[in-house]
């Protein structure tokens, strides 16, 4: 029983308390008034409640601010099944090198649910972010080997929770960037993005978050 007792002191003296929200803020607000730009590697797993499925995959990611308001992203998806994926307010794409063909989806008429998804954590101000959710500290947890305060943030309209029932981030105590984020929907489904090897602000032209295509590429429009 000494035994245990000792170990308990000890951890509770090594595991940081969870921060104030307003710490967390603080810091998120430094970050994205500074914020340009972003690289990590990450890896993206994704949860189907119905079946009870996991499934992972890994590569790279960039965002970049092109003006406040308008983020790009980019990823690099390399396993198990190679592919790229380009991601702005009006457009969503998706490149299949197997077969040669770029998928284009038109997200015009999702502008502000897709803001929803670009605007969490990368660059933007803590006032914007609580426009559209409350935001709540939950802990203290380690990420890759990171202490990082986790932040759950619930949509405030309707018209959102139809979509997304709640939004995990867990912010480093030495950043205001996510270096993880979880999105839940109603459903019970989610997709969690863990970032590793970040960087931030690192030089990006717009092109590095456009994709790189084949001039024979094959276009297709899904929606239509």
């Amino acid at each position: 029983m000494k035994i245990l007792i000792a170990v308990l002191a000890f951890s509770a003296a090594v595991v940081p308390a969870a921060e104030t929200l307003g710490a967390v803020q603080a810091r998120m607000d430094k970050s994205a008034e500074a914020f340009t730009s972003l690289t990590a590697r990450v890896k993206k797993t994704g949860y189907t409640a119905v079946i009870k499925d996991h499934s992972s995959e890994t590569g790279t990611f960039l965002i970049k601010k092109i003006k406040p308001g308008d983020m790009r992203v980019r990823m690099e998806i390399e396993k198990p099944d190679e592919r790229s994926v380009a991601l702005s307010r009006k457009k969503y794409e998706v490149f299949l090198p197997k077969i040669n063909t770029v998928q284009e989806y038109d997200l015009s008429q999702y502008g502000k649910l897709v803001d929803q998804f670009l605007l969490l954590g990368f660059g933007t101000p803590v006032k914007d972010i609580t426009k559209s959710y409350d935001m709540v500290v939950t802990g203290t947890e380690t990420i890759d080997g990171r202490q990082a305060t986790r932040v759950e943030l619930r949509p405030k309209t309707a018209s959102v929770r139809e979509h997304l029932r709640l939004v995990e981030v867990w912010i480093p105590l030495t950043d205001g960037n996510p270096i993880q984020q979880k999105f839940w929907q109603p459903s019970g489904d989610y997709i969690q993005s863990t970032y590793m090897d970040v960087k931030v602000n690192p030089l990006l032209k717009d092109a590095d978050v456009q994709l790189t295509l084949p001039k024979n590429v094959k276009r297709e429009k899904p929606q239509k």
